[in-house]
């Protein structure tokens, strides 16, 4: 007789946690040539919406890390990846790409982990300024992170799109809610395991799966999510995501035209999108006829 695999359950990751999906429902994606992967969850609104209370309660404590400190939890990623660089890539051959292709998109995952983690203590010089004004002041602007982004990422990677879009906006001190590929969702279940095992707190990255279709509208429009960024060009969704994300005036950023295995696909300008810039006006008062500033 022909025994019947048992194929692994991929849960979900929230708040540190790997709980099942709340509705109880699951999918089974399949590989190019029909053979089904394993049992994925199927998320739901509640599980949005406990993953998006997980972020914003690690937020406080995420934002106000030493920038050096999240550079070194950054590396500490790449370090754990690198680790398991065996089952990332079993995992991309299940999914359909070539030996070849699969140790590329994970080194290249590992590297992109590690530019990202090193502009932590750097990008705020890069985007901070000193502002020439009129009056008597001294006048600053600093990058500072926006809060809890929601991320739509790439369909059509599994590992590098996944990391390529969660590094800056964690490297800028937000925290975030990613819905992974619906159809090559293995690795991002997986990374997961590897964000728990990086001394990342709880809450700064959850990871769902399910259908971009279902959850999209979600993303969009909770009231405590900050930031948008979706990965894909249908038209359809992103006017959806531009309407749902101005009730609360939300930034939206739309990497429809990133190939995110260049080395264009890395910049700190990515950080910089989640970030907004509070300026800062500080009066220069005369003490003895020279101007001082406290």
């Amino acid at each position: 007789m022909t025994r019947i695999a048992v194929l692994k359950t991929y849960k979900i990751y929230i708040g540190g946690q790997f709980p099942r999906t709340e509705s109880g429902r699951y999918y089974t994606p399949f590989n190019k040539t029909g053979k089904p992967l394993a049992n994925m969850c199927l998320s739901s609104r509640k599980d949005f919406r406990e993953a998006v209370v997980a972020a914003r309660n690690a937020f406080g404590g995420w934002s106000a890390r030493a920038a050096f400190n999240r550079g070194q939890i950054l590396y500490r990623i790449a370090e754990m990846l690198e680790g398991r660089k065996a089952q990332f890539i079993d995992e991309l051959l299940q999914q359909g790409a070539t030996k070849e292709q699969a140790e590329n998109e994970v080194n290249i995952s590992i590297d992109r982990l590690v530019y990202y983690a090193g502009w932590c203590d750097k990008y705020q010089q890069l985007f901070s300024a000193v502002n020439p004004v009129a009056s008597s002041h001294f006048n600053f602007s600093v990058p500072e992170p926006t809060g809890v982004v929601s991320i739509i990422a790439p369909q059509q990677t599994s590992l590098l799109g996944l990391v390529s879009v969660i590094a800056p906006v964690i490297a800028g001190g937000n925290t975030c809610v990613v819905l992974a590929s619906e159809s090559k969702p293995l690795c991002a279940i997986t990374f997961a395991e590897v964000i728990n095992s990086s001394d990342v707190p709880g809450g700064v990255v959850n990871v769902l799966t399910g259908k971009v279709a279902e959850l999209a509208k979600y993303f969009a429009d909770h009231m405590d999510v900050n930031a948008t960024i979706f990965c894909e060009n249908d038209i359809d969704t992103k006017k959806l995501i531009q309407d749902k994300s101005a009730l609360n005036v939300k930034r939206v950023f739309f990497y429809d035209d990133v190939k995110w295995n260049v080395a264009d696909a890395e910049n700190p300008y990515f950080i910089l999108d989640t970030q907004e810039i509070k300026t800062t006006w500080h009066p220069i008062e005369n003490i003895g006829g020279a101007k001082a500033g406290y």
